[in-house]
This record gives C-alpha cells, structure tokens and sequence, in this order.
C-alpha cells in the first residue's frame, strides 16, 4: 500500500461522515425546534471545545496533514463559520483540497521531515509516517469523535454507523 492509501483515503472517509451528521444535526434542531447555534456551541464538558471548532480542527487537521506531508503550502482558513451550512462548506472545501492531492505527491513523503508547531513558539519535526500516525491522524480522530460525541449527548440519534459513513 502506498502511503497516499494510508493518508488521503481515511481523511475523506471521517470527512464525509462528519457531513452527514451535520445533515442528521440540522434535521434534529429543526425537528426539535432547536436553535442551532445552541448545538454548535455545544460541548462535552465546559473547558472542553465546542462542536463547532471540532470540527474546524477536524478540517485543519486533514487539509495541513496533506499539506505538510507534501511539502505544499499549508492553508491557512479563518473559523468564521457559525452554521451547520457554513460548517458543510467548510467540509466540501477540505475534501476538494483533500482530492486534489495526486499519489505521487506522497512518494517518499513517509521518511521526509515535517515540521509543524507544537505550542506558540515552538515547533517539532518529525519523519512523514511518525508525523501521520503520531500526531496528524490521532488529533484528526479526536476531534471528529469529539464531534460525534456532542450530536450524541444532545439526543441526535447517530451511532457508530454514522461516524463511519456507513449510512
């Protein structure tokens, strides 16, 4: 398996799931005459992050992991969106950005050095795989299963078939 079937594919499976739970989260506020912005700001605990900037992180996550594998300029994308459309997009741009990666941009990417910040004024540099699979694509998981979690305690019915995309 390369390493662009290791990376781009589990980027655009998480990615397009968390656009069906946006769907299943709009039906719900909607069904429930819920205001949505009480559903994006949602969290699990309080010093925890809202549902809305889990999934901008989701987002970033993906975009800058491809990115900075690649060697390609890292996006830098505002997180200005404050509805479940706004959010969709925001989605839809990832994995258009995601898509538009090419297997051979990947070759080789899983012994280069990345660099990427950890903290303000610091950075980490890392070989491609250990970036990937240490940091980049647990931090991705985190904050999509975050997201799944907030739908879920706030009594939209998804389950594990949703996180996946099976549905």
């Amino acid at each position: 398996m390369s390493f662009y079937d290791a990376v781009v594919p589990a980027y655009l499976q998480m990615l397009n799931s968390l656009t069906g739970l946006l769907t299943k989260a709009e039906a719900h506020c909607a069904a429930k005459k819920i205001d949505p912005a009480v559903l994006i700001g949602s969290r699990l605990f309080p010093d925890m992050l809202p549902f809305g900037k889990q999934i901008q992180l989701v987002s970033d996550f993906a975009a800058k992991g491809c990115a900075r594998l690649t060697h390609t300029e890292v996006p830098s994308v505002p997180d200005t969106e404050t509805t479940f459309a706004e959010l969709k997009q925001r989605l839809a741009k990832t994995i258009d950005f995601v898509k538009s990666f090419k297997p051979e941009q990947f070759e080789g990417a899983d012994a280069k050095d990345v660099t990427f910040p950890a903290g303000p004024d610091r950075s980490v540099t890392l070989k491609g795989q250990q970036f990937f699979s240490s940091v980049s694509l647990p931090n991705f998981y985190f904050h999509a299963a975050t997201a799944h979690g907030i739908l879920r305690h706030n009594g939209v019915e998804i389950g594990k078939r949703d996180f996946l995309g099976m549905n």
